[in-house]
């Protein structure tokens, strides 16, 4: 009946001519902002549903602060087991798998290090071994959280004296990284928009534990309730419906998919 509902509501909106048309915050991850991938997702959604979607991207951590404190509708980001921990407090009502994609440790092409391989952990060892320079986001964003996860792996008592952190999103971690010919963990997906390489090449790649999951939680609206929740819901089902599903198996970046679709439902 719910499901029904919202149908009836973005019908309401379309046959209207618009007049009940709404637009809900997105509160969302630099990575799906910078590889262009809500600038071809978001159209698409905007003429099935008549709804917009404006988005704040930020890191993970901001982001779902962003959803507590109520200053947005849905959340979209890549840190599983802070997105579980929003939903266990009652911020949002449920997490939903949307997409996966990996993260890459990028370098120097000469690997002065040598870090390259197929095993994440060791390669942060031989970086912070060598004292190697290495850019840290430092921002609470999903790649922060993961990089801090890899460190923790490695038994090393610090990350060396090369460990730079600039409290930066992923695109400036990148420039520092080729400004400085230093190490940095990326999401592929920035990774293949980005242009400024200078002389970093992907040097670490294949590990499982480098996969990088998405979910997207619609913000709780007995907490907050001024969300849209009949909106937001509206969103969470495009996305993780076959529409979204097909929208996202569908964007590549220079003819390689940098996301992959897995919605359960």
């Amino acid at each position: 009946m719910r499901r029904m509902a919202r149908a009836w509501f973005l019908v309401i909106g379309l046959l209207s001519g618009g007049a009940c048309a709404q637009t809900i915050v997105l509160a969302s991850t630099t990575s799906t902002e910078q590889s262009g991938l809500f600038a071809h997702l978001l159209p698409r959604f905007r003429q099935a549903t008549g709804i917009e979607v404006k988005v704040v991207a930020l890191g993970t951590g901001q982001a779902l602060d962003m959803a507590r404190r109520g200053d947005a509708d849905v959340v979209f980001v890549h840190d599983k087991e802070a997105e579980e921990r929003l939903v266990t407090e009652g911020w949002g009502v449920q997490r939903h798998d949307v997409m996966v994609n990996d993260f890459v440790l990028v370098g120097p092409r000469a690997d002065p290090a040598g870090a390259k391989g197929h095993d994440i952990v060791a390669a942060l060892r031989q970086i912070a071994r060598a004292n190697a320079p290495f850019v840290s986001r430092g921002d609470k964003s999903g790649t922060h959280a993961a990089e801090l996860r890899f460190w923790a792996l490695t038994g090393q008592p610090t990350p060396g004296r090369g460990y730079r952190s600039c409290g930066c999103g992923m695109g400036p971690a990148l420039n520092m990284a080729a400004g400085i010919g230093a190490y940095v963990l990326t999401d592929r997906g920035t990774w293949q928009s980005f242009k400024n390489r200078a002389q970093l090449a992907v040097l670490v790649e294949g590990d499982e534990r480098l996969l990088n999951p998405y979910g997207v939680i619609l913000v709780n609206a007995a907490r907050h309730p001024h969300v849209k929740a009949d909106a937001g819901q509206a969103f969470i089902d495009w996305i993780t419906g076959p529409a979204g599903q097909a929208a996202i198996a569908s964007y590549t970046l220079d003819g390689v998919r940098p996301f992959r679709p897995n919605a359960s439902r």
